[in-house]
């Protein structure tokens, strides 16, 4: 700590820049976001296939112990990931996004536009 500011990693993660969320989200229709949060909202076919895929998501966020925020409207669910120990968008949060992508398309469900 230098005047009182944390200074590095507090885990050992380190925060990436927004070119590199940028070329990492490339690959992720509908996920945007900057430094501080990536997020991807996905409309779900009915209200019991949005709740499956919170379900889903919650089981990878535990194995990965990292927990997304997650906003529940109907059938559409909102994620959006930040490494919040480290105050930004770590690779974590980038795997995450992966894993959350692939188990939205299992669910049937797709970026909303």
């Amino acid at each position: 700590m230098t005047g009182g500011h944390l200074t590095g990693s507090v885990t050992g993660m380190t925060l990436l820049t927004s070119s590199e969320i940028a070329d990492a989200l490339e690959s992720l229709a509908g996920w945007g976001g900057n430094t501080d949060d990536v997020r991807c909202k996905y409309s779900a076919p009915d209200f019991p296939a949005a709740i499956a895929l919170v379900d889903a998501v919650a089981v990878a966020a535990e194995a990965a112990d990292h927990h997304p925020d997650i906003d529940i409207r109907w059938r559409d669910v909102l994620f959006v990931l930040s490494s919040h120990s480290e105050g930004g968008v770590t690779a974590k949060d980038i795997e995450l996004a992966t894993q959350i992508d692939g188990l939205a398309r299992e669910k049937g469900a797709a970026p909303a536009s």
